[in-house]
């Protein structure tokens, strides 16, 4: 069985111990919202995660920040913010 991008974004994240994990929701094997509740499960509230995804509605962001997103950032996103909120983790 072939390994996909959420499967693979989970492991290498539980594997680095990472302070910000940036995450898209629509991926095509397990969805970015799981991608965050496994990454959770396994590291606890230690990194910073961030969804950005296409998917900006009001539903969206409740979706997120329940599977455990730190911060949901609809697409297209600014680089100066997001510059801004990867150092804002680290601080």
């Amino acid at each position: 069985m072939a390994v996909g991008l959420g499967e693979l974004g989970v492991a290498r994240a539980c594997q680095g111990w990472p302070e910000v994990v940036l995450v898209d929701i629509g991926l095509p094997d397990i969805d970015g919202h799981e991608v965050a509740r496994r990454i959770r499960a396994d590291l606890g509230a230690a990194p910073f995660l961030v969804a950005m995804t296409g998917y900006g509605r009001d539903d969206d962001r409740r979706r997120a920040l329940e599977a455990g997103f730190d911060l949901h950032l609809a697409k297209p996103v600014d680089a100066g913010r997001l510059e801004r909120v990867v150092s804002a983790a680290h601080a």
